[in-house]
């Protein structure tokens, strides 16, 4: 496996009059990542944690992990003292937890946008759109492959939503794109269609590097600077195969952000017991952090945990099961007792349609992920029927929900204002608080209001033809998509960003495999 860098490619400024239109673009507005002053869940007691960390030890120890086709991790891991039988890897006790000490507790992702950047990590929660389905559904043209035109009006919508703080990465798999560059194409979609953070391709080392160097030109040099989070999933139960840690790799030296993220569907890939699942899931995301700093000490990196159960019958993945609900609490306590970052959670669900059953297991999901602790939320919008789907009426419906997060994460005021004394001794007995001068001084900001639900009385909704949630999503995909108005980015870097992707394309012939 090679790894060697591109040259760096720097991108002169456009001169005074890009400056200029910088000044005078657009701007939609963003809220700023969660901040929680609201205590997490636990479900685990000190007893249940160190048990579990001492089981996920005997793991590491006694059964140990694959690397596969991978010489050169061996190689590292055999120089640390890890225990090489073939390809299985047997980490002494202590050993990869020792290793993950390296790896910082708060990660900042900068955006083109510096307003923009965030904060992942303490008590902080960053959300970021749906990842990795094949197919696309809307209420117009149904179910069907997704195109890059679908990608770039999901970049768009993620860029328009106020309560979504990250573009995401593949938000769906554009099929009518070779698979050998396609990366490139999405890439530039999340670079110039929006100016929040993104993340890197990692579907192949090589174009784990192409991001990188893109992410160069984009911001001028990256400088040891974090600029892209990137989903490293690991192979449950206990592989890490080349290609993902071929990608960790190239990210750790160029010092981005990976999630080291055990898949596990709880039957299939785990235990069925929320235990037996909590162990394996520390124990996989202690050798891939410790491995990330075996690459480069201090490299940022985030504790995964993706996680889903099964139904006995079918065989298909469930969402918002409160099996998965403890899992997900008790890897956020593990996580925090590690010190990292922590990933999970999600608008998770397993319709095949934006209906209620979508809205009763995502809603599920999201409470789950603030409630747990989690740093960074991956899928916070537009998933559908088990990942396999990104639907356009669902991302905005969760986008929207996202809002319910925000103003929950806030607790209780308790300042003069909201003790309302002077409100109540206003009104007194029998009275009504609409007229008060508290209400108000308050009543635009008091209570978080949906930009897609219907509050209508009966009859103005019926005279607006009966529209459900469904029908009024739709509408608001449709007003979001002809309300955006792309954010400047710099002439010069804008084509040296196209030449680098014209020189990429040309350098290879079209793959679809």
């Amino acid at each position: 496996m090679t790894d060697t860098a591109a040259p760096r490619r720097r991108a002169r400024g456009g001169g005074g009059a890009a400056r200029r239109a910088e000044r005078t673009a657009v701007s939609v507005e963003t809220a700023k990542y969660i901040e929680r002053n609201i205590p997490n869940f636990e479900v685990l007691t000190e007893e249940a944690l160190q048990i579990i960390e001492a089981n996920a030890e005997t793991v590491l120890a006694e059964i140990g992990v694959n690397f596969v086709d991978n010489p050169y991790a061996l190689d590292l891991w055999r120089e640390v003292g890890a225990d090489i039988d073939g390809e299985r890897v047997r980490i002494p006790r202590g050993l990869a937890r020792k290793l993950c000490e390296t790896a910082p507790s708060m990660i900042t992702q900068h955006a083109r946008n510096p307003e923009r950047s965030v904060e992942i990590g303490g008590r902080n929660l960053v959300i970021a759109p749906v990842y990795g389905p094949p197919f696309v559904r809307d209420a117009a043209g149904g179910r069907r492959y997704a195109t890059m035109a679908d990608f770039n009006k999901f970049v768009k919508l993620g860029y328009m939503s106020k309560w979504l703080h990250h573009s995401g990465g593949t938000v769906c798999e554009p099929t009518d794109i070779p698979v050998n560059k396609r990366h490139l194409d999405m890439l530039y979609a999340h670079m110039s269609l929006s100016d929040k953070p993104f993340m890197g391709s990692v579907t192949e080392p090589s174009r784990a590097q192409d991001s990188v160097d893109m992410a160069d030109i984009l911001f001028g040099g990256l400088d040891g600077r974090t600029v892209m989070t990137s989903l490293i999933n690991i192979n449950s139960p206990m592989t890490f195969d080349s290609i993902m840690m071929g990608a960790l790799e190239v990210y750790a030296r160029a010092n981005q952000a990976c999630i080291i993220s055990p898949f596990i569907v709880g039957g299939a890939m785990a235990p069925v017991s929320v235990a037996g699942t909590l162990t394996q899931v520390l124990a996989e995301v202690l050798a891939g952090v410790a491995y990330s700093q075996l690459v480069k000490p201090g490299a940022p990196v985030i504790f995964g945990a993706f996680v889903t159960s099964i139904d006995m019958n079918s065989g298909a993945p469930t969402f918002g099961t409160p099996e998965a609900s403890h899992i997900t609490y008790g890897a956020g306590q593990l996580a925090r007792r590690l010190g990292l970052p922590y990933r999970s959670a999600g608008s998770f669900c397993g319709s095949k349609l934006p209906d209620a059953q979508a809205a009763y297991e995502t809603a599920n999901s999201l409470n789950m992920g603030l409630l747990s602790g989690v740093n960074f939320m991956l899928h916070g919008c537009g998933w559908l029927e088990g990942g396999l789907v990104s639907s356009f009426e669902k991302f905005v419906m969760d986008a929207d929900q996202l809002g319910t997060l925000h103003h929950f994460a806030k607790g209780v005021s308790m300042d003069e204002n909201a003790q309302a004394m002077g409100a109540i001794e206003e009104v007194g007995p029998g009275g009504h608080y609409l007229g008060c001068e508290h209400t108000q001084n308050n009543f635009k900001t008091a209570f978080w209001r949906s930009d897609v639900f219907d509050y209508k009385p009966f009859e103005t909704w019926a005279d607006e033809g009966e529209r459900d949630t469904v029908a009024l999503a739709a509408a608001r995909v449709e007003k979001q998509l002809s309300d955006y108005q792309q954010p400047h980015l710099d002439p010069a870097i804008d084509e040296a960003l196209r030449a680098y992707m014209r020189e990429k394309k040309d350098s290879m012939p079209d793959s679809f495999m």
